[in-house]
C-alpha cells in the first residue's frame, strides 16, 4: 500500500514539473476564463422613465430581471418579452401598469393597463367602434392613473314618413254672380310628400332628431272657386232684385225733346233724336233715355235711376258734364213739372 502511495507522489512530481503540461494547463484556464468574460453583457433595464445598467451572463430577459431582483407584474409591459435572448447594450423598457376604468356596452371594468393611449387600451380589450361611436377621453389620450374612459354608442337612423300637402282654396272675383254667392271652379284634391327624419341615438336612447329631407310624390291640385261681387237692391217701387256692378251718386237734372232744350221744334231734322241716333223715350215700364257724359259712363250703358227707373245712356248734352245726369221726360207731364234737379242713386246694372 506504501509503496503504491510512493509511486503516485512520483508520477504526481513527474507532472507538476512537466513544462508543456502546465502549459497546456494554463492554456486551458485562459480559454474558459475568456469564454466565461465574452458571455457577460451590459443590459440597460428602463422603469418607468429610470434606467439601470446591469452586468448579466443570463441568456434571458426574465432571467436579467430575476437576478436583479426586479418584479414585473401580471399587467407590466416588458418590451422586448421576457422569454426574448439577452443582446449587447440591450435595452429593456418596462411600463408599469396602472389602474383605470373602462365603460362601454352597459359595462363598467376596473383593469390594470401598461398601454401609453386611450386607443390601444380598447383594441386590447377588442372593443370595436363603430364610424359615430364617442370616447371620452380622446382615442390619442395619454394613460394616466385612475384615467376613466367611456365609450358611447352613437346610432343613427332614417325614419320615412309621408305626409299630405294641403291644398289651397283660390278664390276668384265673379260680378256675374250675386255677392256672398261662392261657386265651385275645380275641386282641390291633397298631395303627398316623403319627409325624412334622422334619428340620433346614443347608448340606445334618443339624444336628438331633425328633419333632413322631403320629396313630392305627388303636388296638390287647389281648389278654385268664384265669390259673387255683383250687388243687388230693391226699387223703391218694389219689384225683384236689381243687380249692378257700380254705384253713382250724381246731380240729375231733366230735360225733353221741346225747343226749350233741344233748339228744335217738331218737323225739325233731329227732333227727338238722341245723339246716339235712338229717339228718345220715357217708358215707366222699361227703359227711358238719359243723357251722361260719355267719360264718366259710356253710351249704351244700362241704368236704374232712383226715383226714375231703368234708363238707358243714348243721348249727351253740352250742359252734361261730369257725375250729372240729364232725364228725359216727356214734354207737358206733370211727371215732368214735379222734377226738381237733385242728387240721385244712380246703378250700372247688368
Amino acid at each position: 500500500m506504501e509503496d503504491s502511495r510512493k509511486i503516485a507522489l512520483l508520477k504526481l512530481r513527474k507532472l507538476l514539473t512537466d513544462p508543456a503540461l502546465i502549459a497546456s494547463v494554463l492554456l486551458t484556464l485562459m480559454i474558459l476564463f475568456v469564454s466565461v468574460e465574452r458571455m457577460k453583457k451590459d443590459v440597460y433595464v428602463e422603469v418607468d422613465g429610470k434606467t439601470t445598467k446591469i452586468t448579466t451572463r443570463e441568456p434571458k430577459v426574465k432571467d436579467v430581471l430575476k437576478s436583479a431582483d426586479i418584479k414585473v407584474g401580471q399587467w407590466d409591459r416588458v418590451l422586448p418579452g421576457l422569454d426574448s435572448t439577452v443582446r449587447k447594450d440591450m435595452k429593456i423598457s418596462i411600463k408599469r401598469a396602472v389602474p383605470i376604468t373602462v365603460r362601454y356596452d352597459g359595462k363598467v371594468e376596473k383593469v390594470y393597463t401598461a398601454f401609453d393611449t386611450v386607443n390601444e387600451v380598447l383594441k386590447s380589450k377588442g372593443i370595436a367602434l363603430n364610424e359615430k361611436d364617442k370616447v371620452v377621453p380622446t382615442l390619442s389620450s395619454k394613460i394616466i392613473k385612475d384615467l376613466d374612459i367611456k365609450v358611447t354608442r352613437v346610432k343613427e337612423e332614417i325614419i320615412a314618413t309621408t305626409l299630405q300637402i294641403p291644398f289651397k282654396t283660390i278664390k276668384r272675383n265673379d260680378n256675374n254672380l250675386a255677392k256672398g254667392t261662392v261657386k265651385v271652379l275645380q275641386e282641390g284634391t291633397s298631395g303627398e310628400k316623403i319627409v325624412t327624419t334622422k334619428v340620433v341615438y346614443e347608448d340606445g336612447i334618443e339624444v336628438s332628431r331633425f328633419k333632413a329631407g322631403e320629396k313630392v310624390r305627388k303636388k296638390p291640385i287647389n281648389k278654385v272657386v268664384a265669390v259673387g261681387t255683383l250687388s243687388w237692391f230693391i226699387p223703391s217701387r218694389g219689384g225683384d232684385r236689381v243687380y249692378y256692378t257700380r254705384k253713382l251718386v250724381m246731380k240729375a237734372t231733366s230735360y225733353t225733346a221741346d225747343f226749350a232744350s233741344t233748339g228744335k221744334r217738331p218737323g225739325d231734322s233731329g227732333f227727338g233724336i238722341t245723339s246716339s241716333g235712338t229717339r228718345a223715350k220715357r217708358n215707366p215700364d222699361g227703359y227711358s233715355t238719359v243723357a251722361v257724359d260719355p267719360r264718366v259712363i259710356p253710351l249704351g250703358t244700362r241704368l236704374y235711376v232712383e226715383g226714375y227707373g231703368f234708363a238707358i245712356a243714348e243721348d249727351t248734352g253740352g250742359a252734361v258734364k261730369g257725375k250729372i245726369i240729364d232725364l228725359y221726360f216727356h214734354p207737358g207731364t206733370r211727371e215732368y213739372r214735379n222734377w226738381s234737379t237733385k242728387y240721385v242713386d244712380v246703378y250700372i246694372v247688368r
